[in-house]
């Protein structure tokens, strides 16, 4: 009979070496031409969708689209005026800049020359632009039937919308007809475009319809609307003018008239004489005021060369710099010999000395040349005395004639003051007669040969086609928009794909080898779960690929250490249907079947999966022999197919809190090890349940099960940081449920699926 041991849950977790963290491969995140085709593959029926559906939206929004036909006429803007008579006052050609150029435009467009164009063409009727005349169509009128439908359903509401309606204020038939006007004006200038052409004076007018003659028709009709209305303002504008003029010439006349009797009538009054245009005592006054200026200027001159001769005499100035002694010959033949006196009186001091006579005699002869010098000097400034007293009495004497003679003046302006009103109104009267009466006539000319200051370049045709929608340019157009829809679709997507895929992603997250994969087996996407069972499969299918991975995976893990051979192994996952139980089972199977003596322990105490998908019926287990309550020979049973010896669990409504961590489940492992090759364990999710971390810190080799494209990163890389807490030893990390034919789409590195079928089918 086998030892019992008691259950103790204060028995210390052994630790094994911890894992490394994980890190991404050199060049793992580096954008290549490769994994952007392998995205695109990954996402092409995503993408195809969102294209088809794009373009398939725009294409038929396109068809849908009513047709509009548009249809353009030319004016040019004839900036030349041509008049034959230069009339400047009354409506002369625009002239040529560019600013006059997009202002007939803006007038072209205008409500005014709209409503004209209405109205010649009685748009009012249109159907088209008058939506009170258009008939309801059949949207509209099942729509009015829900509401009216809706308003029957209210209680008392047809009642009180039809007293409302009674009770309204009264509507203006004036003010409805202008507000119906200004409807239509809107409408269609909402059709008309006017723009010019480049730098030029052509004006293009644009016009676009549902009816392709109609869209010609109002391209010409506002054309010739615009022409007339030139025309209408032009002679509304002369013939004002000319009636204005005719009144306001005969009034100028009467007014020149009075004025020229006026002024004769003064100058006969007061006698003023006159020699040309100026009067005798505005002549002399004039001659004296000249003669004065003359007088000034001379005493002003002289005054200021005595000033300054004397200013410089007290000052002390050396008479060089006096330019009245250098403009005297006196002076300058004393300079002369005062300069050769000073080159004698340097020899005579080289030679004797300053106490020789002769040197006394040079100085005796220096003193009286300076002398002479300076009484040259009193005689200049003695005569620019008289000079000035003499210039200073002529200006006297101009100034008291030039002052009786403006006396004489006052007298005659007082005069001549309202002689000279009078002759300019005079004056004034006559060129305003004479400016006016030429006017008058030119525009009585200029009434019957006006012309519009612009022309028809060329009328607008009817267009042979619709300019709206233009069919190849919205198809290209929702081509280029299906196009980036649907790669914005595939890069989200891709950004947002957080799955593990390919083995480069585990070992990148997880940091840990990629030790082998699960296919997918065949049919299983489209069947339930029950229909084909793994276990099974690599029973009637042992050439199988299936069979095939578990054989690589079980070598992976007997070798994962190289120095010690795995014989406790535990099957983790992160959460629940990530395959474990089933990969544990036919890990177990391969095993057996390959002659290594193993034994599986179903160790998820919750859900028991291992015992169910191995059909076993136990009625003991391991919980009933870690509590002493059975032996271990009677709680192992035996697979029939394969030899595989499996510990199953009962179903126990009370379980401990910690059942691994006991010593009797680690002396559970150390018997086993003595009987069997190979020892493994499946768990429960590492992530839900605690009791399997404590699993993993007790075993060789722990095997993280990874269901492709279903486990996220974050998940995964939470799993391997409880592991390394743990101080787990990880072989590595298994894809289950990989689709060997989408597989190479996420797999940097990966076997073509027609040849891994086909070697699999002939074997």
């Amino acid at each position: 009979m086998n030892k019992v041991y008691p259950l103790d849950v204060a028995a210390g977790y052994p630790r094994g070496a911890g894992l490394p963290a994980p890190s991404a491969p050199e060049g793992e995140n580096a954008i290549t031409v490769q994994r952007v085709i392998r995205a695109v593959r990954r996402r092409l029926s995503l993408m195809i969708a969102v294209f088809l559906l794009t373009f398939a939206g725009v294409a038929v929004w396109t068809y849908q689209l009513t047709p509009r036909y548009s249809a353009t006429a030319r004016v040019i803007a004839n900036t030349a005026d041509q008049n034959i008579i230069d009339i400047n006052a009354v409506l002369s050609g625009m002239p040529a800049n560019a600013t006059v150029i997009d202002t007939q435009a803006e007038i072209i467009r205008s409500r005014t020359l709209i409503e004209k164009l209405v109205r010649r063409l009685d748009l009012m009727n249109s159907p088209e632009f008058n939506w009170r005349k258009a008939q309801p169509s059949e949207m509209d009128q099942r729509i009015d039937a829900i509401k009216s439908f809706i308003k029957s359903l209210i209680p008392f509401g047809g009642k009180n919308a039809e007293e409302e309606t009674d009770t309204g204020p009264a509507v203006d038939p004036a003010e409805a007809e202008r507000a119906e006007v200004d409807d239509v004006v809107t409408a269609v200038q909402s059709a008309i475009d006017v723009n010019r052409l480049g730098s030029t004076y052509i004006i293009e007018i644009s016009a676009t319809s549902g009816d392709p003659k109609k869209a010609a028709l109002l391209a010409n009709s506002l054309a010739e609307v615009y022409l007339d209305n030139q025309l209408d303002t032009k002679y509304e504008a002369t013939r004002n003018a000319k009636e204005w003029l005719d009144t306001r010439v005969g009034d100028l006349r009467e007014e020149v008239r009075a004025a020229e009797s006026a002024v004769e009538a003064h100058r006969a009054r007061t006698g003023l004489l006159r020699t040309g245009d100026t009067t005798l005592t505005e002549q002399t006054i004039r001659d004296l005021n000249a003669q004065l200026s003359v007088a000034q200027n001379d005493y002003a001159e002289k005054n200021a060369r005595l000033r300054n001769l004397d200013a410089q005499r007290k000052a002390g100035v050396s008479v060089d710099s006096i330019a009245e002694a250098l403009n005297s010959q006196n002076i300058g033949s004393l300079r002369t010999k005062q300069t050769e006196l000073a080159v004698r009186k340097a020899e005579v001091f080289r030679k004797y000395g300053e106490k020789h006579p002769e040197y006394q005699r040079v100085l005796v002869e220096e003193e009286d040349i300076a002398r002479q010098i300076d009484a040259e000097l009193r005689r200049i400034s003695s005569s620019l005395e008289q000079e000035v007293m003499i210039a200073r009495e002529r200006v006297n004497t101009i100034q008291g004639s030039l002052n009786g003679a403006k006396g004489e003046l006052a007298v005659n302006n007082r005069a001549g003051v309202e002689q000279a009103a009078l002759e300019r109104e005079a004056q004034a009267s006559r060129t305003l007669f004479e400016e006016f009466n030429n006017r008058f006539k030119e525009t009585g000319k200029l009434e019957d040969i006006t012309e519009a200051d612009a022309i028809i370049d060329s009328y607008a045709p009817v267009p042979s086609g619709a300019s709206f929608p233009s069919t190849t340019l919205n198809l290209a157009l929702g081509f280029m928009l299906g196009v980036a829809l649907a790669g914005f679709a595939g890069l989200v997507t891709e950004l947002l794909d957080s799955y593990i895929s390919s083995p480069e992603e585990v070992e990148q997250v997880a940091g840990v080898p990629y030790i082998g994969q699960i296919p997918l087996l065949p049919a299983a996407g489209n069947f339930t779960k029950s229909r084909v069972k793994p276990a099974e499969y690599l029973i009637d299918k042992p050439h199988s690929g299936f069979a095939e991975a578990y054989r690589h995976l079980r070598a992976s893990i007997m070798f994962a250490d190289i120095d010690k051979a795995a014989k406790t192994v535990a099957v983790v996952s992160s959460l629940p249907s990530e395959g474990k139980t089933s990969m544990t089972f036919c890990l177990g199977r391969m095993a057996a079947m390959s002659g290594t003596k193993t034994i599986v322990i179903d160790g998820d105490i919750r859900l028991r999966q291992l015992t169910e998908i191995s059909g076993v019926k136990a009625e003991v287990g391991l919980l009933e022999y870690l509590f002493g309550e059975t032996r271990l020979a009677d709680a192992v049973v035996t697979d029939e197919k394969t030899g595989l010896h499996i510990l199953p669990l009962t179903d126990r409504k009370h379980t401990p809190r910690d059942v691994f961590g006991s010593r009797a489940f680690d002396a559970l492992l150390n018997m086993l090890q003595q009987t069997y090759d190979l020892i493994i364990i499946d768990t429960g999710p590492i992530l839900l349940m605690a009791e399997t971390r404590v699993v993993t810190s007790k075993v060789d080799q722990v095997v993280v099960a990874t269901r492709w494209r279903k486990t996220n990163r974050g998940t995964l890389r939470e799993t391997m940081k409880i592991l390394r807490d743990f101080h787990a030893n990880v072989a590595g990390v298994v894809l289950t449920f990989v689709d060997l034919r989408k597989r190479s789409h996420h797999a940097y590195t990966s076997a073509n699926y027609k040849a891994y079928a086909k070697y699999y089918h002939e074997h």
